[in-house]
């Protein structure tokens, strides 16, 4: 069994656990870093290594966890991550990074001097194996991220290569884009099922929308990239096709789901349709490796002020990223948009609702204060994801 680590956003950790749990695989806490923010660990076979970058909708990347082991000094870090079979991983025209290193509490604290002493470690282990003095580093690039934490190294391999947020389908992101895996999460943590109707006002590039759409019909998020894995000295081509095709027979392009998308701005509109075609067209191509010619339903997408939108339906859910002033530029006139933002609210009475925002006065300015507030942190802002449940709560909760 392998040990692997997934990263999240801080504060989706639980979600991330759940998707893991229903992918077949256990959750494990293996040494001090475990439970650690915005990192989760499990144990899964081999497949585990492809199937985790392929499906995980939330993660942000996966590692492979090479090695944990007692570094009080640089002496017991250089044995420990020489000790590791790196010829068994690379080709011999690798280039290794040492990409990023964390320490906590130890006594091994510059995390420039861990990197040189993991980067010579690797390449004397690599030139002893294969009897060679120096290396072409002519191929693939490989990054290994290093945790020392209370004296104890973790050694990881990056099995993704570029962040798995990068789906493929978004070629334009707009101004401030969310993040796919954040978006992601936020379905999760709605409990947005794929018959409820679905509705983002700022689409913006059409993340959400097309978050949703590759949940509601299961299509694997990963089905348009390619991962750091497949350049690996151990990575079977044959077994990644069949679970390909796996996860392919899992898709439903045959649900209904209903989900829709507004902006005000005509070019934000444009560009969601643009990348919610490219998310659906993945999904078809997909189909296409078990010779299904079934297309996805493409999510709607219209240009109007958020003022001018009214309930469709009885119930359902509003998803939103609305400005926050790093968008606008203007923090004030963001807390004026959300005072605005009242409406929806009375103009969808039985819908549930959700605001991811970095703005701190997000429930005085909207006048409701949120059922729950939970904190997030994707990249470098601190945001604060807003829940109202409605559906089955009582109304008169506005301030």
């Amino acid at each position: 069994m392998n040990t692997l680590t997934a990263l999240c956003a801080i504060g989706a950790e639980k979600v991330l656990g759940n998707e893991i749990k229903q992918l077949g695989y256990t959750l494990c806490a293996h040494g001090r870093g475990a439970g650690t923010p915005g990192r989760v660990y499990f144990s899964g076979d081999d497949d585990a290594l492809y199937r985790a970058n392929l499906c995980l909708r939330t993660a942000d990347r996966v590692y492979l966890r090479l090695a944990s082991f007692e570094a009080p000094d640089f002496d017991a870090l250089f044995d420990g991550v020489y000790a590791i079979d790196w010829q068994d991983l690379f080709h011999k025209d690798a280039r290794i990074i040492v990409d990023k290193v964390r320490t906590h509490r130890s006594r091994l604290a510059s995390e420039h001097s861990i990197q040189a002493v993991v980067h010579k470690a690797v390449y004397q282990k690599l030139g002893h194996a294969w009897r060679m003095s120096s290396l072409p580093e002519t191929g693939s690039a490989f990054d290994i991220r290093v945790y020392v934490e209370h004296d104890t190294a973790e050694i990881l391999l990056d099995l993704s290569g570029a962040p798995l947020y990068r789906r493929g389908y978004r070629t334009d992101g707009g101004p401030a884009p969310i993040r796919e895996t954040l978006a992601a999460a936020l379905l999760q943590l709605m409990c947005w099922r794929r018959k409820t109707p679905l509705h983002d006002p700022f689409c913006g590039s059409g993340t959400i929308a097309c978050e949703a759409a590759l949940y509601a019909y299961n299509a694997a998020p990963g089905f348009g990239r390619s991962f750091a894995l497949e350049n690996l000295a151990f990575f079977n081509a044959e077994r990644a096709h069949e679970l390909r095709c796996k996860e392919a027979e899992k898709i439903q392009p045959d649900c209904q789901a209903r989900i829709t998308g507004t902006d005000i701005d005509s070019e934000a509109v444009a560009r969601s349709r643009a990348n919610a075609e490219r998310a659906c067209v993945t999904a078809g191509r997909a189909l296409n490796l078990i010779d299904s010619s079934a297309r996805v339903v493409r999510p709607d997408f219209a240009q109007a002020d958020f003022t001018e939108l009214s309930a469709p339906y009885d119930t359902g859910m509003i998803l939103g990223n609305p400005p926050y002033g790093e968008r606008l530029g203007d923090a004030e006139q963001a807390r004026e948009l959300y005072q605005r933002m009242h409406c929806l609210y009375r103009n969808f009475p039985g819908w549930d609702m959700g605001f991811i925002t970095a703005h701190s006065e997000f429930e005085t300015a909207f006048g409701v204060q949120a059922q729950s507030a939970r904190k997030l942190k994707s990249g470098n802002l601190d945001t604060c994801f807003y829940l109202y449940k409605r559906r089955n709560i009582p109304n008169g909760h506005s301030r």
